[in-house]
């Protein structure tokens, strides 16, 4: 047994569930690994996170719940060994519901949007990061160096600018990862409750729309275009962004989705995760979209000049 198997089985022990089945759940992009356990007719998720800070997750959950939001709660939790027991949620997140019942996207979609509305009211905990414009640029350092392979250092000044222009005040909590793969469906519930919160770890203070960004430009699937314009509307008639919203999501949208192609980049070359090669078309097409934008003229033409598309020769050199 390895010392982190080991630590596993004392950790499950002393909280109790040591001999409930145990059943892998397919993980995300980082080193946490999830796992569910089940007795009878209950079930709870296991968090392996070992090198993660599970301190974050633990007072994340505990605001969206006193919110009215529904995050896990936390059963038993060892913040030293970065494990975690929490209450689950549910097994059908966005993507598997929406490819067997279609005609319910509006509705999910919606409902996600409605969340994202409450927690631009929700205050975030003292000292938490913010995505301030030089912040952002920085962030997208990535593309340059496990993607496009080359100095970014325009691209870097022209992002900096655009945010500072379009997308300037990190006043909202983001959850970041706030997409259809993260988000579980439960029809049985009412409201907002409807959404079950994951993968919020790494919240941080962002200007309001990267969230709705992360949403409607999802990496692993397509939200189509009437719908994505319709949410923004809507979001921008609510939001503390107002009519700029649709400006701020455009901007943080090329932002975010730079940073992801510099992300996956590394994930295929040094972690050789080649799967995620799929996703750069899908990627580049959101960046494309969104750069149409007139306030992003400037930063259209760094980007075009700076990040080749990612063509078949591209992602094979990206391996080879």
């Amino acid at each position: 047994m390895s010392d982190r198997a080991a630590q596993i089985e004392s950790f499950l022990t002393a909280s109790g569930f040591k001999d409930w089945n145990r059943s892998q759940i397919a993980g995300d992009a980082s080193a946490r690994r999830y796992m569910r356990l089940s007795k009878a007719d209950q079930s709870i998720i296991l968090m392996d996170a070992p090198d993660g800070d599970t301190r974050s997750f633990a007072q994340i959950a505990q605001l969206l719940t006193q919110n009215g939001l529904r995050a896990p709660e936390i059963l038993a939790h060892d913040a030293i060994s970065g494990l975690m027991l929490l209450t689950d949620l549910g097994e059908t997140h966005f993507a598997d519901w929406l490819n067997n019942s279609p005609q319910d996207t509006k509705t999910l979609y919606q409902t996600a949007a409605e969340i994202l509305l409450r927690l631009e009211s929700i205050p975030a905990p003292d000292g938490m990061k913010a995505m301030t414009p030089s912040v952002g640029a920085d962030m997208i350092s990535i593309v340059g160096e496990h993607y496009s392979k080359k100095p970014t250092t325009d691209l870097h000044q022209e992002m900096e600018r655009a945010l500072a222009q379009c997308a300037p005040n990190p006043t909202v909590l983001a959850l970041r990862d706030f997409h259809a793969e993260n988000l579980i469906w439960r029809p049985a519930q009412s409201g907002m409750d409807r959404v079950g919160l994951l993968d919020f770890q790494d919240a941080f203070l962002a200007p309001a729309g990267y969230d709705l960004a992360s949403l409607l430009r999802d990496a692993r699937r397509d939200v189509a275009e009437p719908l994505a314009e319709e949410l923004i509307a809507y979001a921008s008639e609510r939001s503390k962004a107002g009519q700029n919203l649709p400006t701020a999501v455009a901007c943080l949208s090329v932002q975010r989705n730079l940073r992801i192609l510099g992300v996956f980049a590394r994930l295929a070359t040094e972690m050789k995760k080649a799967r995620y090669l799929a996703f750069m078309p899908r990627l580049w097409g959101h960046i494309l979209h969104d750069l149409q934008h007139p306030a992003l003229h400037d930063l259209k033409q760094v980007v075009l000049d700076t990040i080749p598309p990612p063509t078949s020769a591209h992602l094979e050199s990206l391996t080879a």
